[in-house]
């Protein structure tokens, strides 16, 4: 299993090209795999006067996102420099008419925010596109609803992460328990997890469900303008975000032989303890528990195998505080 970070860059860029590119260096020096980002055209998709988030308090979600869009020259110029800097480029379509302009860029990754799993016509137009690869987010849809977006986009490309549209997320509503329902019931999709809790302790716990995708919103300070800012990673947790998904990555892939003794040769020759005679003996003498003791290192018979020196006759004198061996005893 390859375990892939997506940085969300989501619209912390408030509507600037240039910390757009910014930030898309900063994930890629971050060690993220994936840089995604959201997508939305206004008026198709919200009304002017439509209820905001609570995160949302010094504008409008409308303005906000009429002044932080992009032009289609943008787009096109970081997709471009994803490919220049060797990062895959996602985006979170919000509307049909923003997914078609992204699919005539070349676009082959799209993701499908949680608010849009029951905008059934664009999850019906993007279905019609069978070799694009889809990103469903499901933090505030039931089993039933995230049933229904499958059978319309259902693809060997289709990857269902598990969210929680919290944030920042609380550690009870996670919902860990969650990857093993969606693996159970869409066995042939891989199952990801978008993460909006302030720490790597949950994504570790759904690497080792087996999540291979992970989400996490990036920025360069909390203290930036935007609504995803103040929950989204610095540079340094961001960066250890990465490395620890990676690390758990290769711990989880690595199975291990708990049979093979060859890498603890050494150790056990250290650390385990051999027999060894307790006192001076005679020959003819027979070996009782009292004659013997158990030291390190392990250089001669081992200390597991006692009872097979027990009751044997010795064919020599013997002296203290040396190694037990089977040629001491008549046969």
């Amino acid at each position: 299993m390859t375990v892939k970070v997506i940085a969300e860059i989501g619209s912390v860029h408030d509507g600037s090209y240039g910390n757009s590119k910014k930030l898309i260096d900063l994930a890629k020096n971050c060690g993220a795999d994936i840089v995604k980002f959201q997508y939305h055209i206004a008026e198709f998709e919200s009304m002017k006067n439509a209820i905001s988030p609570s995160y949302f308090s010094d504008e409008e979600r409308f303005d906000y996102f009429k002044r932080t869009s992009f032009t289609d020259t943008q787009w096109k110029g970081l997709i471009n420099y994803c490919k220049k800097k060797k990062i895959e480029f996602l985006c979170s379509v919000f509307s049909i008419e923003a997914f078609k302009n992204l699919l005539s860029l070349g676009v082959k990754s799209f993701k499908i925010p949680s608010g849009e799993v029951t905008n059934l016509p664009l999850l019906e137009e993007i279905s019609r596109y069978k070799k694009i690869r889809i990103f469903l987010s499901t933090g505030m849809s039931n089993i039933s609803e995230i049933e229904k977006a499958y059978k319309i986009l259902k693809r060997d490309s289709l990857i269902i992460m598990q969210c929680t549209s919290l944030y920042p997320c609380p550690n009870n509503m996670v919902g860990i328990n969650v990857i093993d329902e969606l693996k159970k019931k869409f066995k042939n999709c891989q199952i990801g997890f978008s993460d909006h809790t302030m720490d790597n302790v949950s994504a570790l716990l759904a690497a080792s469900k087996g999540s291979n995708y992970f989400e996490k919103h990036i920025t360069f300070s909390r203290q930036m303008y935007g609504s995803d800012a103040k929950f989204a990673s610095e540079p340094e947790d961001f960066k250890t975000y990465c490395k620890s998904l990676k690390q758990a990555n290769s711990i989880l892939s690595s199975k291990v032989n708990k049979n093979n003794l060859k890498p603890f040769i050494g150790m056990r020759k250290i650390f385990q303890k051999s027999i060894i005679y307790a006192q001076n003996l005679k020959k003819d003498e027979k070996i009782k528990l009292n004659n013997i003791k158990f030291l390190k290192p392990d250089s001669g018979i081992s200390a597991n195998k006692y009872k097979t020196v027990l009751g044997k006759k010795l064919k020599k004198n013997v002296k203290r505080s040396t190694f037990v061996k089977y040629s001491d005893f008549y046969a």
